[in-house]
């Protein structure tokens, strides 16, 4: 009986500080015909350690092939960025790549920029100490909305860090909105280094999404469990299963939520129902070919200067400039 009211009291207060944005993202995409809710939503603590997790598992190239580009291009990067420059690193979770990155480029800061606070708090300390002599500034965070970078850096020159393809989540068009959004928050004469996953075989895309161990399942389900938690959900989890599907036409890996059987439930007091076989969509991952990648940046107010893949061509990094936008074609 104590042990249910220590868990009654947990679900109170995280119901208590529920952030607003996420109780409306959800209650809005419940309503929607194809059920949604955005992925940024993923990462509260647990989501964020399944997440990491996901980027250690053998089918997930991803990260592996992007930390073996910044080992093998960062003295090259360092060389374009020239020292000086206040790294600021974009849904940094656990900054893990991060070193490679500090280690040539000598910046005079480094702003890790997530919207997990205590991950993101963790994952600075532990850079802070790699880097004794580093000045680390954590901003908690939705890096998708408008952010004012604190004052400490505000008159230096910017190297942002977008790394793991997390442009992918993102449409073209609100990728073009990001970047922009992006440029503007770096300032004149920023750079910019970012991951680019590559289109490929789906026998190669889709067990990236759907791993054997089920750690992905389980950090896809987790978004019912964070529902349920924060507010007042009573989502039956068990009754949902994670699918991962290739989607031709946009070029994309799709993530759902599927009800193996009818479902009714209530979240924040409004009641929904769910059909057999019917979807929660969670995540778009997008893929790009070499020219659409520096087309998307182009657009997105950044000219390329350089780009690196790996030898399979599975995935990519490319350093931009923010350049004007153009008053005329």
């Amino acid at each position: 009986m104590l042990l249910d009211l220590d868990l009654e009291r947990e679900r109170q207060r995280d119901r208590a500080i529920v952030d607003p944005a996420f109780r409306q993202d959800v209650l809005a995409g419940l309503a929607l015909p194809q059920k949604a809710v955005p992925a940024r939503w993923f990462y509260d603590r647990a989501g964020s350690e399944l997440f990491e997790a996901i980027t250690a598992l053998p089918e997930y190239y991803p990260t592996r092939v992007e930390t073996g580009l910044l080992e093998r291009h960062a003295r090259e990067i360092g060389r374009i960025a020239g020292p000086g420059r206040v790294v600021v690193e974009f849904g940094s979770g656990s900054s893990t790549k991060t070193p490679h990155l500090l280690g040539w480029t000598a910046p005079a800061a480094y702003v890790p920029i997530d919207i997990s606070g205590e991950f993101l708090r963790d994952s600075a300390a532990m850079l802070a100490g790699q880097f004794p002599g580093l000045n680390v500034i954590p901003v908690e965070h939705d890096f998708t909305q408008p952010l004012r970078l604190p004052d400490a850096v505000a008159d230096r020159p910017k190297l942002g860090f977008f790394p793991g393809s997390t442009i992918g989540n993102f449409g073209p068009a609100a990728a073009v909105d990001l970047l922009r959004a992006m440029a503007a928050t770096l300032g004149e004469g920023a750079l910019l280094l970012i991951g680019i996953d590559r289109v490929k075989d789906k026998r190669i895309l889709i067990p990236a999404y759907n791993d054997a161990a089920g750690v992905t399942a389980a950090f896809n389900l987790n978004l019912l469990h964070r529902i349920n938690r924060e507010l007042g959900g009573t989502i039956p989890v068990d009754a949902f299963t994670h699918c991962a599907r290739w989607v031709e036409g946009p070029s994309r890996i799709e993530m759902h939520l599927v009800a193996q059987e009818p479902v009714a439930f209530e979240v924040a007091g409004q009641r929904f129902a769910m059909a057999a076989a019917e979807t929660i969509h969670t995540e778009n991952s997008h893929k790009y070919g070499s020219r659409d990648a520096k087309l998307l940046l182009r657009a997105g107010g950044w000219e390329p200067l350089g780009g690196w893949a790996d030898e399979e061509g599975l995935f990519e990094m490319q350093i931009a400039k923010a350049v004007p936008r153009p008053t005329a074609p």
